[in-house]
């Protein structure tokens, strides 16, 4: 920022400066010409023929220094095939004019033919009535005063726009300095948080980094989130793998005979176990690439077909909206849809609904998935979500997948209920889902 901006002052100081010196000095030496001018003017009208041809003035100009020897202005007649008729303060010397040319209009130009007095030189050619000859008036004056009034301009511009330059850049310093003051007062803030242990920026910022401190707090809020998942994932999983591992240990410390069964049978449990997790943790992930989106008729009916070489006897119907897209990932929705659906079909009596509804103007996607079963009982129905709970342990299971169903559903910010089903009679199972943009 400050080097962008002191290439920008300099630049336009610069470039401001050329313009003002060039435009000032024309000013001074356009009114130091027009004064030679003026002077010219008054000799041409001061200008007569005497009767032996040659040009004399009928009257004296008014100012002295013409007078004076080496006064520093200077006028000279000249004419072809006459001598010139210089001013008195040429004294022994006269006026070299340029070429020889015609000048119907004043024509200035600088003259170094007097050594160490340059001349400033204002030239005009007129035919004087009575006489054919093109007489030359030129009016000079030293350049001296003219080049000293040049001097102290620039001195002035040069010392000014240097002020200017270093005040300029003393602003953009400060500005730049206070400006960022902000973004140190947030590094000062995240420092205090990893020394003192804080975990939320919340010293009073102003408001152009409100947005940032918010952000920030919000990240720190998801990792804090993320943190507290990932430990209770952990503990959630030694804590399943405990009991199993526990019993094995017990049968081999006692030479149990039925040893190989009941390892056949914990570690099952054990692998139930760890892929619920590993579901869990996969779902985790994918929310977190983010945008998943996953069409719900083709999974339901993916699902259904797979379900339907298991249980051949049970009747499955779908029906509702087959435009249903989801926020979810194909791979998530299939597996809460086959843990649902299978439970219906296993614990039911032979009927099994699967209802899709997705209106238009409605956030969400909501499934019904129903059965003809025994249901479970209203004072069960929060338990049933929790690890390893069974209420029919008659038929084989772990006890997972409704765990599976609620954590993976939570994750994707749904909800899944549990109530009894009007038409069937057994359980209905309302899932809802949030709906995909667009």
């Amino acid at each position: 920022m400050m080097a962008i901006a002191a290439l920008w002052i300099g630049v336009l100081l610069l470039g401001g400066g050329f313009a003002l010196d060039r435009t000032l000095v024309r000013l001074v030496e356009n009114n130091f010409d027009e004064q030679l001018e003026y002077v010219q003017t008054a000799l041409i009208t001061s200008a007569e023929i005497d009767n032996f041809g040659d040009v004399q003035l009928y009257r004296s100009l008014g100012d002295q220094r013409f007078l004076e020897p080496n006064s520093g202005v200077y006028w000279q007649i000249s004419g072809k095939g006459h001598d010139p008729f210089p001013s008195r303060s040429l004294w022994d010397r006269s006026l070299t004019i340029e070429g020889d040319h015609i000048d119907n209009a004043p024509h200035f130009y600088d003259s170094y033919q007097f050594e160490g007095e340059p001349l400033r030189i204002v030239e005009r050619t007129v035919i004087l009535p009575d006489s054919d000859t093109r007489w030359t008036f030129a009016v000079a004056s030293a350049r001296g005063e003219l080049d000293y009034q040049i001097s102290r301009i620039r001195s002035i511009l040069v010392w000014s726009f240097a002020a200017l330059g270093l005040g300029l850049m003393t602003l953009a310093m400060l500005q730049s300095w206070y400006g960022l003051s902000p973004l140190r007062r947030v590094r000062n803030a995240i420092q205090a948080m990893r020394n003192e242990g804080t975990n939320r920026i919340t010293e009073p910022l102003p408001l152009e980094v409100e947005p940032l401190v918010e952000e920030i707090n919000a990240l720190l809020a998801h990792t804090e989130q993320q943190a507290e998942e990932a430990r209770t994932h952990a503990g959630n999983l030694a804590h399943a793998l405990k009991t199993p591992l526990t019993v094995l240990t017990n049968a081999a410390t006692a030479h149990d005979p039925k040893l190989a069964d009941l390892v056949f049978r914990e570690t099952r449990t054990m692998q139930r176990h760890v892929e619920h997790h590993l579901a869990r943790a996969r779902a985790v992930g994918r929310r977190a690439s983010g945008h998943a989106r996953a069409e719900v008729w083709p999974s339901a009916e993916s699902v259904l077909r797979a379900v339907t070489r298991i249980y051949e006897n049970t009747r499955f119907d779908l029906d509702g909206n087959r435009d249903a897209v989801v926020s979810i990932e194909r791979q998530d929705l299939d597996e809460i849809l086959g843990n649902l659906i299978e439970n219906a079909a296993k614990y039911g009596g032979g009927s099994v609904f699967v209802t899709i509804d997705a209106e238009r103007e409605s956030d969400a996607c909501i499934i019904w998935v129903e059965d003809d079963g025994a249901g479970i009982p209203p004072a069960e129905r929060t338990r049933i979500f929790d690890r390893g709970a069974r209420l029919d342990t008659g038929k084989p299971g772990t006890g997972l997948g409704l765990a599976i169903v609620r954590d993976v559903v939570a994750i994707y910010g749904g909800s899944v209920e549990l109530d009894t089903s009007e038409d069937l009679g057994g359980l209905l199972v309302r899932l809802t889902l949030p709906r995909a943009a667009g």
